[in-house]
C-alpha cells in the first residue's frame, strides 16, 4: 500500500496548509468509509435475525454458509491484490458487498448472545479502538516491529484457530480468543499509523488517493469487527 503513491509527483508549490487540509481530508474519508461498512453491517446482521425465512434458510442450508464466508475471504484477497487495476467503483462495490457478506455471516452471534451483551461489548471495542487508534496517530514510537511481530502472530492464530475446528479443544479456544484480542489491539495502532504516513503523501484528491481510502477503511474495520468477536467470546452472555 505504501508504494502506490508517487511523491517525486507532488507539486512544488503546494504549501504546508494545503497539504495539511489533504492529509486531514485523507484520514476523515478513511474513518468515514469505516464507520459506513460497519453501519451496513450491523443493519444486515439485524435485518437477517428479523427475517426468520432467511434465517432459517441459513440454518438449514450450512453449505451456503460456508460459502459465504469464502467468499468474503475471496473478496478481501482480490480487492488488496488488484486494488491498482480495479476502478474506483468496483474498490468501492466490492467493500460494500463485503460488508453485506460480513453482516449476514455475523447474524448468528444475534442468536447466540443476548442483545444487552452484544451492544455493550461493542462499546467497549468502540472505546478501545477509539484509545488505541489516537495512539497510532500521535505515538512517536515507530511500530513497524511491533507490526511485523503481530502479523506473523497473526498467521499463527489463523492456523491455531483452523487446527481447533479438528480437536475441538476449550483450552485453545480460551487462548486463541486471549491472544486474538491484543494482536488486535495492536493491529489498530499499527494501521492507524501506517495509514498516517500514507496520508502525509496525499496532495490532492485523485482516483488511487480515494481507492487507497478504501483499502484504509478495509485494514481498520478488519481490525474492529475481529475485536469484537473475540471480545464478545469473553464478555457476551449467552441465550
Amino acid at each position: 500500500m505504501d508504494t502506490y503513491f508517487n511523491t517525486e509527483e507532488r507539486p512544488v508549490n503546494v504549501t504546508d496548509f494545503e497539504l495539511a487540509e489533504a492529509n486531514q481530508r485523507f484520514m476523515v474519508r478513511v474513518y468515514g468509509w469505516m464507520c459506513f461498512a460497519l453501519a451496513v453491517t450491523g443493519f444486515m446482521s439485524l435485518f437477517v435475525v428479523h427475517f426468520e425465512p432467511l434465517m432459517n434458510f441459513f440454518f438449514m442450508h450450512t453449505g451456503v454458509f460456508i460459502f459465504l464466508l469464502v467468499a468474503e475471504i475471496l473478496l478481501v484477497v482480490m480487492l488488496s491484490a488488484r486494488v491498482q487495476k480495479m476502478s474506483l467503483f468496483a474498490c468501492t462495490l466490492i467493500f460494500m458487498v463485503y460488508s453485506i457478506l460480513n453482516g449476514i455471516t455475523l447474524a448468528p452471534l444475534f442468536m447466540v448472545y443476548t442483545a444487552s451483551s452484544i451492544a455493550s461489548t461493542f462499546f467497549i471495542v468502540s472505546g478501545t479502538f477509539a484509545a488505541m487508534s489516537l495512539f497510532g496517530y500521535f505515538t512517536k514510537q515507530d511500530l513497524t516491529k511491533w507490526g511485523n511481530i503481530l502479523i506473523m502472530a497473526l498467521v499463527g492464530l489463523i492456523i491455531a484457530t483452523l487446527v481447533n475446528l479438528f480437536l475441538h479443544s476449550t483450552m485453545v479456544y480460551w487462548i486463541t480468543t486471549y491472544v486474538g484480542v491484543f494482536i488486535f489491539i495492536g493491529l489498530i495502532a499499527y494501521d492507524t499509523q501506517k495509514l498516517k504516513e500514507m496520508s502525509a503523501l496525499v496532495v490532492e484528491e485523485t482516483e488511487e488517493t480515494r481507492k487507497m481510502t478504501i483499502m484504509g477503511a478495509l485494514s481498520l474495520y478488519l481490525d474492529f469487527i475481529n475485536l469484537f468477536i473475540y471480545l464478545l467470546r469473553i464478555f457476551g452472555k449467552k441465550n
